[in-house]
């Protein structure tokens, strides 16, 4: 099958170059010439596993390749996946002008029959917006059929989710394009689900809001666990040895971050909004999350008192490990607090230190753990990278000033480090 995909982000450069290891011919579009560039040559502007192997073999093959003219992807394809930002909007809304603009340059360019394959997480409703920008922009002259097909892909393992993915939704009120893009999956061993339009989109937003919504239940759980003397992690794994509620996302820390959740979770609740429906548990997840961000300051200032001088070392700043995104990441706003608090604080992250002095600023950086804990008062581990979590942390502990640990994210052996010395923090454990 002849594919175009309409921007080269997290979204779309996985799916161009997993179509094309499929067996597809996929050109992938962007209007950003560095990038395509870059691309042209195997170079790979984000940081996630397998991808740059996926790309330089489909490169090889002819099956993949990279363009900045969107008239020659589009006449030269068949489907055409729509996978350009969404980026939130003042009032909470999904902000469509990059989907609208794509839309707008398939009408303008389409000669025949296409098939617009929305990708992008986009509200209940963007299906036909689509479909009749497309329909104004050509003029009517040819068929265009739209399909709403939400990715769910974790960054840091987006290609493993997009080759074995849990199912694949794909909504439409055109069965034969709800086949044709069905087809493109069918290598995969997964359950696909063809629905309307409109619950396919709606299926996207639910899923991450309930993720969303199961983070702050469990950080609420951690925060009556320290008060009556349970600990959460043994708490959840008991929860989630039941079926009905699973074991994932039921860890407690800092909150989520990333480009999905905070945002998906606003534009649904803008979405019940316009709907006339105030959907109160939302608005009980965002806030619980605002607050867990900052949990580790608090933390420290309750063993510290004033950290005004305190050397700080912050073990990770990305929202997650195996990426280099930035987007809504905690540590941004424990970088804030420490500087409110006037502490003397230092970073190490194996990837994303480029991406964080671009959204903080000037920052200190050490070259390692070790550097970083050099006359530490305290260590805070932001981000569960696998190389924090099999330090040498005998070695770490002789450079501290002072052995106290705060692991935000609940993944530290807290018995060896106390064995070893350490004042041991996480949150909703003992």
């Amino acid at each position: 099958m002849r594919i175009a995909v309409i921007g080269t982000g997290y979204v779309g450069l996985v799916a161009g170059a997993c179509f094309a290891d499929l067996g597809n011919s996929v050109i992938c579009v962007d209007i950003d010439r560095k990038k395509i560039h870059s691309l042209e040559n195997g170079v790979i502007p984000i940081y996630e596993p397998g991808l740059g192997d996926l790309v330089k073999r489909n490169l090889s093959e002819k099956r993949l390749s990279f363009t900045t003219d969107t008239a020659k992807a589009v006449k030269g394809s068949d489907i055409i996946f729509i996978a350009v930002g969404t980026p939130q909007a003042d009032d909470g809304k999904a902000d469509l002008k990059y989907v609208m603009q794509a839309a707008e340059d398939i009408g303008r360019n389409m000669g025949s029959w296409k098939i617009v394959v929305d990708k992008s997480t986009v509200p209940v409703g963007t299906s036909e917006k689509v479909r009749a920008m497309v329909e104004k922009a050509s003029k009517g002259k040819f068929r265009v059929s739209v399909v709403s097909n939400p990715e769910f892909l974790r960054e840091g393992s987006a290609v493993k989710d997009f080759l074995a993915p849990d199912r694949v939704v794909i909504g439409s009120a055109d069965p034969e394009a709800a086949r044709a893009v069905a087809d493109l999956y069918r290598p995969l061993d997964c359950e696909v689900l063809v629905t309307s339009p409109e619950s396919a989109e709606m299926i996207k937003y639910a899923s991450n809001a309930f993720l969303a919504t199961k983070i702050s239940f469990i950080n609420e759980v951690a925060a009556i666990c320290e008060k009556v003397g349970a600990d959460v992690s043994e708490v959840a794994r008991g929860m989630g040895l039941d079926r009905r509620i699973g074991r994932h996302f039921l860890n407690a820390g800092s909150g989520y971050g990333g480009s999905c959740f905070p945002k998906d979770v606003k534009a649904l609740q803008r979405t019940a909004h316009e709907a006339g429906y105030d959907f109160v548990l939302l608005r009980g997840t965002e806030m619980i999350n605002s607050m867990q961000k900052t949990i580790a300051v608090r933390k420290l200032k309750a063993e510290l008192g004033s950290l005004n001088g305190k050397k700080i070392a912050l073990l990770g700043l990305a929202f997650k490990p195996d990426t280099d995104d930035m987007r809504e990441a905690p540590s941004i706003e424990i970088v804030e607090a420490l500087r409110r608090e006037k502490a003397d604080f230092v970073a190490v992250d194996p990837v994303a230190e480029e991406n964080a002095k671009k959204i903080l600023g000037k920052i200190n950086f050490a070259k390692d753990v070790y550097s970083a804990a050099d006359g530490a008062d305290a260590i805070v581990l932001v981000t569960e990278w696998n190389e924090f979590l099999e330090l040498d942390f005998a070695r770490v502990g002789r450079a501290m000033k002072s052995k106290l640990v705060v692991d935000a994210r609940n993944c530290l052996d807290s018995a060896k480090l106390r064995a070893l010395g350490f004042k041991y923090i996480g949150v909703g454990r003992q």
